[in-house]
């Protein structure tokens, strides 16, 4: 028989410690460390019954050699059947790769995979494979979703990580979705299901496959209540992408974020609507974050992120309000704290606002979070307004990022920023001055160079 040792392993991070403690010192959590007898064997499958090991995630390797001898291979994408999914993926899905998609409990993972795979089936074998619901249950919402070749979804519930790759290798097929890796397990683990090390061989397992035999895995993964990837650190390290899918502020709507992508931009996102028939595509998200009132409010702009490939029009909310305490609060939900304090001081020294007394809040509608610094101006502004009591009309569009000595700095993207507002309706953007070398049909420019300069352009366009 093969030795084993032992392991002690949080639940909650997959930290591993050599003897059993109360309390994980990686995460701070109590009475999460468990015991875990392990087998002395390589850490993964190799191979479509599982006997050999190689040395790495990403398949066995021969012999060393020169990157000008490795022989190029250029591997055509093909498409998920979702549009908007293969934008996120990088234009499509590659042969080989090994894809994780985590959210929360009904967000839609499972349906939005359930589609996918039945315009995939058109072209390639399809298996899917539950660990959780029956295969009457999937049929059951293939059916109500009305999904598309569901005569050649080949369909397997199964727990067993060497017998899942037989029936790929008996079955030829292609394309994979494992719901859910949390549920895996291999035979010479002989850990819980979900727990840290089973979730690794098993993510292991399947990527040396994938990467020896060309099989492409889509793996549904849960998170934690920290809003985190359940299991090791080690899951997002194996697999070749991570995306989270999660729900706006009023829950009608998904948000399908990219978190790491060895085949495209890690920054893209797309949304989603939640129906009654399965997840429908948003084509222009603007249209949503830009549903506001007719009434102008102080206090409200708008300003255009770039999110992945494309802009996205979305409304900054600011709230000035005198503050009833000793230490004046500052909240933002959505946009950096730390930017808006320096937004605030920059606002005080070179615009001559002091905001010293006043409760400030700031809002991002519609739950998207803002990473990037070209809203620096827009949430700029929104504060000014709000502090004035003078609304911007609705048809301004304000974006750049703001320096410590209170110069506007540009964004990139600028010209395709500008174009997806006039699309929207916009007619007038204050814009930093570098972004303004180009003048653009139907919508008027507002360049400003430094803060002086935004506040007076404010003043002029304020009703």
């Amino acid at each position: 028989m093969a030795k084993t040792k032992r392991a002690y392993v949080c639940s909650d991070c997959g930290a591993d410690f050599p003897r059993w403690q109360g309390q994980c010192s990686a995460c701070a959590a109590w009475n999460t460390i468990t015991e875990f007898t392990i087998p002395k064997t390589k850490s993964a499958l190799g191979g479509a019954g599982g006997g050999g090991a190689v040395s790495s995630y990403a398949g066995s390797s021969t012999k060393v050699q020169t990157l000008s001898e490795v022989e190029s291979k250029d591997l055509p994408r093909f498409s998920s059947g979702i549009s908007e999914l293969d934008r996120v993926l990088g234009g499509g899905i590659v042969p080989g790769s090994v894809l994780l998609l985590c959210g929360d409990p009904g967000a839609g993972k499972s349906t939005l995979l359930l589609q996918s795979i039945g315009a995939v089936a058109e072209s390639r074998q399809a298996l899917y494979v539950s660990g959780e619901e029956s295969i009457h249950q999937i049929s059951q919402r293939a059916k109500r979703l009305a999904t598309p070749n569901i005569d050649k979804i080949q369909v397997v519930a199964e727990t067993s990580v060497e017998q899942i790759l037989n029936h790929v290798v008996e079955q030829k097929v292609s394309f994979v979705i494992i719901d859910s890796i949390q549920t895996m397990t291999v035979a010479h683990n002989e850990s819980a299901a979900g727990s840290p090390s089973q979730v690794k061989e098993s993510a292991a397992a399947l990527t040396r496959f994938a990467k020896t035999e060309g099989v492409t895995f889509m793996i549904v993964g849960h998170i934690n209540k920290d809003s985190n990837v359940a299991g090791p650190m080690q899951l997002i390290h194996i697999v070749d992408g991570l995306f989270a899918l999660s729900s706006t502020s009023d829950e009608k709507f998904r948000v399908l974020r990219t978190s790491k992508n060895r085949f495209g931009a890690d920054s893209e996102s797309c949304f989603f609507a939640m129906t009654e028939t399965g997840m429908k595509q948003v084509k222009n998200p603007s249209a949503i974050f830009l549903s506001r009132s007719n009434k102008n409010h102080a206090g409200s702009v708008c300003t255009t992120l770039w999110e992945g490939t494309r802009p996205l029009l979305v409304e900054i909310q600011a709230l000035c309000n005198q503050s009833m305490t000793e230490v004046p609060r500052r909240l933002s939900v959505g946009y950096d704290s730390n930017r808006l304090a320096m937004s605030i001081a920059v606002l005080a020294r070179h615009g001559g606002v002091m905001l010293s007394d006043m409760d400030i809040f700031v809002n991002c509608v519609g739950g998207i979070r803002i990473e990037e610094t070209s809203a620096d101006l827009s949430v700029l502004l929104a504060i000014f307004s709000s502090f004035k009591n003078a609304p911007i009309p609705q048809d301004v569009l304000v974006f750049g990022e703001i320096g410590l000595n209170g110069d506007i700095r540009p964004s990139a993207n600028g010209v395709e920023r500008i174009r997806e507002a006039a699309k929207q309706g916009f007619t007038r953007a204050i814009i930093p001055k570098a972004n303004a070398s180009r003048s653009l049909p139907g919508i008027d420019i507002i360049p400003v160079e430094d803060l002086q300069e935004a506040l007076a352009a404010f003043e002029r366009v304020a009703v």
